[in-house]
């Protein structure tokens, strides 16, 4: 692939058929943390293998632990115990992923070894010292470069002890990130959270067999026990349907049934805020796989109109806000998001990039300080620039059909660390997009 990439879309076309995105990335990253933590073989299908996560499975392959894999998302992970880890002979690579970094800091806080952090140009612009903070109370020995930026550096052989943390900014990959810590401390580990957030992590120590204890907004669980292996099939992810779901709403004549989508409710706000927008919207086949809830979901074209986001929304739905953001282009009225100031510290600031854009094709589009009002409008052809945010650019890939000239999106090679595969999927169902 060339240094950069760009997407051209033709205005037209319609979404039908049947897709079936990638696996869940959250859901991913964790399998691969747990599977290498726990004693035994942990077979897992529908992996999704976008960078993020093969580098995931990088770091616990440098720290000794042995997989057959990934093939067609199938991966087995030969576990090392929660002990059982071995030093890292370089840093840690997250790539573009803040979900590793956190989560995996969690893991890292409670080894005997030292070890390092290091991410690419986006990630080293994220805040750490959100997880950084709460693990030195902890007792780890975490230091993080200027601003609280990465590279995390961890000292190994500290002695953790349990806290009682009240987050005070909803973030699952906080919670998630103490909770990990939580399984090498003395003591119980209790998070509190503002607001609900997706609750990945404690279902899947449940399916390992760790005691997880919810009750209300704390979580908590008791340091010194053991995973045991076990089987995981990875649900389609939500935060990837979403663009699709969005495209088939605004396309006119638009079909389409996305397959075997994971419903997790701390994740389902896009289902929410599209349906309150007017979207067509049929779950269907509803069943549960390794205790996370899945269903097909059929979208058919609607008519959209504008409306004011519920703020409790926000957190079940931070991912997808990008796709909603071309939803409220094409809806009647206007858009207001308001309490989502999280997305300015995403791979991008997610509310400048698509401000930007949105205006770049013709659509009102004004920043607040926590977020965002879209009047909606028709979408002009022209060139807009991602700014290396995966989902910025299929979001602004999706509203091609809808436009009246050519999109041409710049920037979007990192589309590769969540949904490989996008541009052939979306071509498959009736997108015309090609790759510059």
């Amino acid at each position: 692939m060339s240094k950069t990439t760009d997407y051209l879309v033709k205005p037209g076309g319609k979404l039908t058929g049947r897709v079936r995105v990638p696996g869940d990335k959250s859901i991913s990253h964790r399998a691969v943390m747990l599977g290498s933590l726990a004693q035994g073989t942990t077979r897992i299908t529908g992996l999704l293998e976008g960078e993020d996560v093969l580098g995931t499975l990088g770091a616990f392959r440098a720290m000794g632990v042995a997989m057959d894999g990934p093939n067609h998302g199938a991966l087995a992970i030969h576990g090392a115990g929660l002990r059982g880890l071995t030093t890292p002979t370089k840093p840690l690579d997250m790539g573009n992923s803040g979900t590793a970094m956190r989560l995996m800091a969690g893991i890292l806080a409670g080894q005997q070894f030292d070890s390092e952090l290091i991410g690419d140009e986006s990630l080293n612009k994220r805040p750490m010292e959100r997880v950084a903070e709460p693990l030195r109370r902890m007792g780890a020995v975490i230091t993080t470069a200027a601003g609280g930026r990465p590279p995390l550096k961890i000292k190994g052989g500290q002695t953790l002890r349990g806290i009682e943390y009240p987050m005070p900014v909803a973030s699952a990959q906080v919670k998630s990130c103490l909770l990990l810590a939580g399984l090498y401390a003395e003591g119980d580990t209790i998070v509190s959270e503002p607001a609900p957030t997706r609750d990945h992590t404690e279902r899947m120590l449940r399916g390992f067999g760790y005691p997880v204890l919810t009750r209300d907004a704390r979580i908590s669980l008791r340091g010194g026990g053991k995973l045991v292996a076990c089987e995981i099939d990875v649900p389609a992810d939500i935060s990837s349907a979403a663009f699709f779901l969005v495209g088939a709403s605004i396309a006119p004549g638009s079909d389409l049934m996305l397959e075997h989508v994971g419903i997790n409710p701390t994740r389902t706000g896009v289902l929410r805020i599209l349906t309150s927008m007017g979207a067509n919207l049929e779950l269907m086949n509803k069943r549960e796989v390794g205790g996370e809830p899945v269903a097909d979901i059929r979208v058919r074209a609607a008519r959209l109109r504008g409306i004011r986001i519920p703020e409790e929304q926000v957190p079940l739905a931070i991912d997808e806000f990008p796709a909603l953001f071309i939803a409220a282009a094409c809806a009647e009225g206007e858009t207001v998001l308001t309490g989502a100031q999280e997305l300015r510290v995403k791979e991008s600031d997610r509310i400048a990039v698509m401000a930007q854009g949105l205006r770049r094709l013709g659509i009102y589009a004004a920043e607040t300080p926590d977020g965002i009002v879209i009047q909606g409008g028709r979408f002009r052809g022209g060139a807009v620039d991602s700014h290396g945010d995966h989902r910025a650019a299929m979001a602004f890939a999706l509203a091609g059909p809808r436009a009246a000239g050519t999109v041409t999106v710049s920037d979007c090679k990192n589309v590769s660390t969540s949904f490989p595969g996008f541009v052939e999927l979306a071509a498959r169902a009736g997108l015309s997009i090609n790759i510059e």
